[in-house]
Protein backbone atom coordinates (compact mmCIF):
# COMPACT_ATOMS: atom_id res chain seq x y z
CA UNK A 1 0.00 0.00 0.00
CA UNK A 2 1.95 3.28 -1.36
CA UNK A 3 2.07 5.89 1.57
CA UNK A 4 1.00 9.14 0.76
CA UNK A 5 1.49 12.00 2.13
CA UNK A 6 -0.90 15.25 3.15
CA UNK A 7 -0.28 18.51 2.22
CA UNK A 8 -3.43 19.25 5.21
CA UNK A 9 -1.44 17.87 7.63
CA UNK A 10 1.98 20.11 7.59
CA UNK A 11 2.11 23.13 9.55
CA UNK A 12 1.41 26.32 7.77
CA UNK A 13 4.51 28.40 6.68
CA UNK A 14 5.39 31.08 8.50
CA UNK A 15 4.45 34.27 6.02
CA UNK A 16 7.58 36.75 5.83
CA UNK A 17 7.60 39.84 7.47
CA UNK A 18 6.05 42.63 6.02
CA UNK A 19 8.64 45.53 4.44
CA UNK A 20 6.90 48.54 2.95
CA UNK A 21 7.60 50.26 -0.05
CA UNK A 22 8.14 54.00 2.45
CA UNK A 23 10.77 51.71 4.63
CA UNK A 24 12.77 50.55 1.60
CA UNK A 25 12.22 54.32 0.12
CA UNK A 26 13.35 55.80 3.46
CA UNK A 27 16.51 53.60 3.81
CA UNK A 28 17.62 54.21 0.16
CA UNK A 29 17.20 58.06 1.05
CA UNK A 30 19.13 57.81 3.53
CA UNK A 31 22.08 55.54 1.94
CA UNK A 32 21.85 58.42 -0.55
CA UNK A 33 22.07 61.21 1.79
CA UNK A 34 25.07 59.89 3.69
CA UNK A 35 26.84 59.16 0.13
CA UNK A 36 26.53 62.54 -0.85
CA UNK A 37 27.33 63.73 2.77
CA UNK A 38 30.66 61.97 2.38
CA UNK A 39 31.26 62.78 -1.01
CA UNK A 40 30.71 66.51 -0.30
CA UNK A 41 33.02 66.57 2.53
CA UNK A 42 35.52 64.70 0.20
CA UNK A 43 35.20 67.17 -2.57
CA UNK A 44 34.97 70.51 0.05
CA UNK A 45 38.01 69.44 1.54
CA UNK A 46 39.80 68.98 -2.12
CA UNK A 47 38.31 72.58 -2.45
CA UNK A 48 39.85 74.24 0.45
CA UNK A 49 43.18 72.88 -0.10
CA UNK A 50 43.26 73.85 -4.04
CA UNK A 51 41.57 77.52 -2.97
CA UNK A 52 44.76 78.00 -0.20
CA UNK A 53 47.24 77.16 -2.78
CA UNK A 54 45.83 79.12 -5.50
CA UNK A 55 45.49 81.79 -3.07
CA UNK A 56 49.38 81.36 -2.17
CA UNK A 57 50.91 80.76 -5.38
CA UNK A 58 48.78 84.43 -6.65
CA UNK A 59 50.09 86.27 -3.62
CA UNK A 60 53.58 84.94 -4.23
CA UNK A 61 54.05 85.32 -7.67
CA UNK A 62 53.30 88.97 -7.34
CA UNK A 63 56.00 89.57 -4.44
CA UNK A 64 58.84 86.92 -6.64
CA UNK A 65 57.84 89.12 -10.16
CA UNK A 66 59.53 91.88 -8.45
CA UNK A 67 62.20 90.16 -6.40
CA UNK A 68 65.27 91.66 -7.15
CA UNK A 69 67.36 88.42 -5.06
CA UNK A 70 67.46 84.83 -5.90
CA UNK A 71 64.64 83.68 -3.39
CA UNK A 72 66.05 80.37 -2.53
CA UNK A 73 69.32 81.64 -2.16
CA UNK A 74 69.51 85.17 -0.66
CA UNK A 75 69.84 85.40 2.97
CA UNK A 76 68.84 88.87 3.43
CA UNK A 77 65.40 89.21 3.99
CA UNK A 78 64.35 93.58 2.86
CA UNK A 79 61.11 93.33 1.07
CA UNK A 80 60.61 97.16 1.90
CA UNK A 81 64.02 97.91 0.01
CA UNK A 82 64.41 99.86 -3.48
CA UNK A 83 65.09 97.43 -4.78
CA UNK A 84 63.38 94.48 -2.80
CA UNK A 85 65.71 91.92 -1.83
CA UNK A 86 64.80 88.92 -0.17
CA UNK A 87 65.48 85.13 -0.14
CA UNK A 88 64.22 82.57 1.96
CA UNK A 89 67.75 80.44 2.62
CA UNK A 90 68.18 81.31 6.74
CA UNK A 91 65.19 80.69 7.03
CA UNK A 92 64.66 76.66 4.91
CA UNK A 93 68.40 76.18 6.79
CA UNK A 94 66.50 76.87 10.29
CA UNK A 95 63.25 75.23 9.80
CA UNK A 96 65.30 72.19 8.88
CA UNK A 97 68.02 72.01 11.37
CA UNK A 98 65.71 72.80 14.48
CA UNK A 99 63.16 70.10 12.91
CA UNK A 100 66.08 67.64 12.72
CA UNK A 101 67.06 68.46 16.05
CA UNK A 102 63.96 67.64 17.57
CA UNK A 103 63.36 64.61 15.76
CA UNK A 104 66.96 63.22 16.86
CA UNK A 105 65.70 63.80 20.28
CA UNK A 106 62.12 63.21 20.62
CA UNK A 107 62.05 60.41 18.44
CA UNK A 108 64.32 57.81 20.32
CA UNK A 109 62.19 58.77 23.61
CA UNK A 110 58.82 58.35 22.51
CA UNK A 111 59.45 55.07 21.36
CA UNK A 112 61.30 54.35 24.36
CA UNK A 113 57.99 55.59 26.31
CA UNK A 114 55.67 54.18 24.05
CA UNK A 115 57.34 50.76 24.21
CA UNK A 116 57.45 51.35 28.40
CA UNK A 117 53.32 51.57 28.24
CA UNK A 118 52.87 48.85 26.06
CA UNK A 119 55.14 46.08 27.06
CA UNK A 120 57.00 46.58 30.61
CA UNK A 121 54.76 48.81 32.44
CA UNK A 122 51.92 47.61 34.76
CA UNK A 123 48.22 48.35 33.85
CA UNK A 124 47.72 50.47 36.69
CA UNK A 125 50.78 52.36 35.69
CA UNK A 126 51.14 52.71 32.45
CA UNK A 127 47.11 54.28 31.98
CA UNK A 128 48.45 57.56 34.05
CA UNK A 129 51.77 57.43 32.09
CA UNK A 130 49.93 57.46 28.99
CA UNK A 131 47.41 59.82 29.93
CA UNK A 132 50.13 62.87 30.93
CA UNK A 133 51.74 61.96 27.60
CA UNK A 134 48.77 62.77 26.04
CA UNK A 135 47.74 65.38 28.23
CA UNK A 136 51.12 67.51 26.51
CA UNK A 137 49.31 67.43 23.13
CA UNK A 138 46.75 70.01 25.01
CA UNK A 139 49.23 72.04 25.96
CA UNK A 140 48.82 75.69 24.13
CA UNK A 141 51.92 76.80 22.26
CA UNK A 142 52.65 79.79 23.60
CA UNK A 143 52.65 78.43 26.75
CA UNK A 144 55.49 76.44 25.73
CA UNK A 145 57.02 79.30 24.52
CA UNK A 146 56.63 81.07 27.93
CA UNK A 147 58.25 78.28 29.40
CA UNK A 148 61.33 78.00 27.48
CA UNK A 149 62.24 81.38 27.19
CA UNK A 150 61.65 82.03 31.06
CA UNK A 151 63.06 78.38 32.16
CA UNK A 152 64.56 76.63 29.33
CA UNK A 153 66.92 79.39 28.18
CA UNK A 154 68.69 80.03 31.65
CA UNK A 155 69.29 76.74 32.28
CA UNK A 156 70.38 75.52 29.09
CA UNK A 157 73.98 77.87 29.35
CA UNK A 158 75.33 75.31 30.92
CA UNK A 159 74.97 72.34 28.66
CA UNK A 160 75.82 74.74 26.15
CA UNK A 161 79.22 75.15 27.46
CA UNK A 162 79.37 71.56 28.49
CA UNK A 163 78.96 70.73 25.12
CA UNK A 164 81.09 73.31 23.70
CA UNK A 165 84.05 71.77 26.32
CA UNK A 166 83.94 68.20 25.27
CA UNK A 167 81.99 67.95 21.76
CA UNK A 168 83.33 71.34 20.10
CA UNK A 169 85.93 69.37 17.95
CA UNK A 170 82.74 68.34 16.16
CA UNK A 171 82.81 71.95 15.19
CA UNK A 172 78.65 71.60 15.21
CA UNK A 173 78.60 72.06 19.12
CA UNK A 174 81.34 74.57 19.29
CA UNK A 175 80.54 77.83 21.03
CA UNK A 176 82.05 80.76 18.93
CA UNK A 177 79.74 83.62 19.92
CA UNK A 178 79.21 84.93 23.90
CA UNK A 179 75.31 85.33 24.56
CA UNK A 180 72.22 83.30 26.22
CA UNK A 181 71.15 80.52 24.94
CA UNK A 182 68.22 81.50 22.27
CA UNK A 183 69.76 79.42 19.70
CA UNK A 184 68.09 76.76 17.18
CA UNK A 185 69.67 73.90 19.37
CA UNK A 186 67.45 75.43 21.71
CA UNK A 187 64.51 75.75 19.93
CA UNK A 188 65.40 71.83 18.63
CA UNK A 189 64.98 70.97 21.85
CA UNK A 190 61.75 72.62 22.75
CA UNK A 191 60.14 71.68 19.37
CA UNK A 192 61.24 67.89 20.88
CA UNK A 193 59.32 68.36 24.09
CA UNK A 194 56.17 69.30 21.63
CA UNK A 195 55.86 66.85 19.35
CA UNK A 196 56.75 63.77 21.57
CA UNK A 197 53.13 63.15 22.68
CA UNK A 198 52.31 62.87 18.68
CA UNK A 199 55.09 60.26 18.10
CA UNK A 200 54.12 58.50 21.61
CA UNK A 201 50.80 58.16 21.25
CA UNK A 202 50.77 56.56 17.71
CA UNK A 203 53.69 54.41 18.26
CA UNK A 204 52.10 53.15 21.17
CA UNK A 205 48.84 52.36 19.41
CA UNK A 206 51.41 50.60 16.63
CA UNK A 207 52.93 48.18 19.27
CA UNK A 208 49.29 46.89 21.04
CA UNK A 209 48.61 46.01 17.64
CA UNK A 210 51.13 43.31 17.31
CA UNK A 211 49.61 40.08 16.92
CA UNK A 212 49.78 38.24 20.83
CA UNK A 213 50.68 35.11 18.46
CA UNK A 214 54.00 36.48 17.52
CA UNK A 215 55.43 37.35 20.78
CA UNK A 216 54.10 34.11 22.11
CA UNK A 217 55.97 32.22 19.51
CA UNK A 218 59.20 33.76 20.30
CA UNK A 219 58.94 33.29 24.14
CA UNK A 220 58.30 29.75 23.65
CA UNK A 221 61.71 29.94 21.66
CA UNK A 222 63.29 31.13 24.73
CA UNK A 223 63.33 34.58 23.80
CA UNK A 224 63.94 37.15 26.54
CA UNK A 225 61.43 40.31 26.47
CA UNK A 226 64.18 42.82 24.53
CA UNK A 227 64.19 39.73 21.96
CA UNK A 228 60.70 39.38 21.70
CA UNK A 229 60.65 44.09 21.34
CA UNK A 230 62.87 43.16 18.88
CA UNK A 231 62.50 40.18 16.34
CA UNK A 232 58.44 41.10 16.60
CA UNK A 233 57.20 44.12 17.87
CA UNK A 234 59.67 46.30 16.40
CA UNK A 235 59.47 45.06 12.91
CA UNK A 236 55.65 45.12 12.57
CA UNK A 237 55.99 48.54 14.22
CA UNK A 238 58.43 50.12 11.86
CA UNK A 239 56.06 51.24 9.27
CA UNK A 240 53.60 52.81 12.24
CA UNK A 241 57.00 54.68 13.86
CA UNK A 242 58.21 55.96 10.69
CA UNK A 243 55.03 57.68 9.99
CA UNK A 244 54.25 58.76 13.76
CA UNK A 245 57.75 60.65 13.39
CA UNK A 246 56.93 61.93 9.97
CA UNK A 247 53.13 63.34 11.55
CA UNK A 248 55.60 64.89 14.37
CA UNK A 249 58.46 66.61 11.92
CA UNK A 250 54.94 67.90 10.16
CA UNK A 251 53.88 70.15 13.38
CA UNK A 252 57.89 70.81 14.02
CA UNK A 253 58.65 72.74 10.86
CA UNK A 254 55.47 74.49 11.40
CA UNK A 255 55.69 75.99 14.61
CA UNK A 256 54.98 79.51 15.22
CA UNK A 257 54.82 81.37 18.40
CA UNK A 258 57.11 79.09 20.94
CA UNK A 259 59.61 79.39 18.30
CA UNK A 260 59.06 83.03 17.89
CA UNK A 261 59.19 83.41 21.67
CA UNK A 262 62.30 81.33 22.49
CA UNK A 263 64.86 81.77 18.90
CA UNK A 264 66.50 85.46 18.90
CA UNK A 265 66.03 85.73 14.73
CA UNK A 266 69.22 86.79 12.56
CA UNK A 267 69.77 86.09 8.62
CA UNK A 268 73.06 84.16 9.36
CA UNK A 269 73.49 80.56 8.54
CA UNK A 270 76.08 78.86 10.77
CA UNK A 271 76.57 75.29 11.50
CA UNK A 272 77.41 76.55 15.16
CA UNK A 273 73.55 75.22 16.55
CA UNK A 274 74.72 76.89 19.68
CA UNK A 275 75.28 80.18 18.63
CA UNK A 276 72.73 82.76 19.19
CA UNK A 277 70.30 83.20 15.61
CA UNK A 278 68.86 81.82 13.02
CA UNK A 279 65.21 82.06 11.83
CA UNK A 280 62.49 79.82 10.78
CA UNK A 281 59.11 80.45 7.90
CA UNK A 282 56.77 80.40 11.07
CA UNK A 283 58.83 82.68 12.85
CA UNK A 284 59.58 84.87 10.51
CA UNK A 285 55.98 85.44 9.40
CA UNK A 286 54.83 85.83 13.26
CA UNK A 287 57.30 88.70 13.60
CA UNK A 288 57.03 90.38 10.32
CA UNK A 289 53.58 90.40 9.57
CA UNK A 290 51.85 93.27 11.49
CA UNK A 291 54.89 95.75 10.43
CA UNK A 292 55.24 94.44 6.64
CA UNK A 293 53.09 96.62 3.69
CA UNK A 294 51.01 95.59 0.75
CA UNK A 295 54.54 94.04 -0.87
CA UNK A 296 55.87 92.65 1.99
CA UNK A 297 53.01 90.39 3.27
CA UNK A 298 52.97 89.01 -0.51
CA UNK A 299 56.91 88.16 -0.11
CA UNK A 300 55.85 86.40 3.87
CA UNK A 301 53.34 84.68 1.52
CA UNK A 302 55.45 83.74 -0.73
CA UNK A 303 57.73 81.88 2.12
CA UNK A 304 54.55 80.74 3.36
CA UNK A 305 54.02 78.40 0.05
CA UNK A 306 57.48 77.26 0.36
CA UNK A 307 56.43 75.94 4.11
CA UNK A 308 52.93 74.58 2.61
CA UNK A 309 54.61 72.65 0.21
CA UNK A 310 57.36 71.05 2.37
CA UNK A 311 54.11 70.24 5.07
CA UNK A 312 52.16 68.69 2.26
CA UNK A 313 55.16 66.58 1.01
CA UNK A 314 56.12 65.31 4.55
CA UNK A 315 52.56 64.65 5.84
CA UNK A 316 52.07 62.83 2.01
CA UNK A 317 54.70 60.79 2.92
CA UNK A 318 53.73 59.47 6.26
CA UNK A 319 50.35 58.82 4.36
CA UNK A 320 52.37 56.47 2.19
CA UNK A 321 54.29 54.56 4.45
CA UNK A 322 50.98 53.97 6.10
CA UNK A 323 49.28 53.07 3.28
CA UNK A 324 52.07 50.34 2.98
CA UNK A 325 50.56 48.55 5.79
CA UNK A 326 46.91 47.29 5.93
CA UNK A 327 46.90 47.01 9.52
CA UNK A 328 47.27 50.57 9.60
CA UNK A 329 45.30 52.03 6.61
CA UNK A 330 42.12 50.42 7.36
CA UNK A 331 41.90 48.01 4.09
CA UNK A 332 41.19 45.47 6.05
CA UNK A 333 38.02 47.20 7.76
Amino acid sequence: MASTTSTDSLPPKPAPPVTGLNSTSTGRAGDKIFLGLSRGSGILLLVIMASIAVFLTYRASLALSKNEGNFLTTFDWNPAGNPPVFGIAVLLFGTVVSSIIAMVIAVPIAVGIALFISHYAPRRLAAPIAYVIDLLAAVPSIIYGIWGALFLVPYLEGLNLWLDQFFGWTYIFEKTEVGVARSLFTVGILLAIMILPIVTSVSREVFLQVPRMNEEAALALGATRWEVIRMSVLPFGRSGVISASMLGLGRALGETMAVATVLSPSFLISLHVLNPGGGTFAQNIAAKFDEANEFGRDALIASGLVLFVLTLLVNGAARLIIARRKEYSGANA
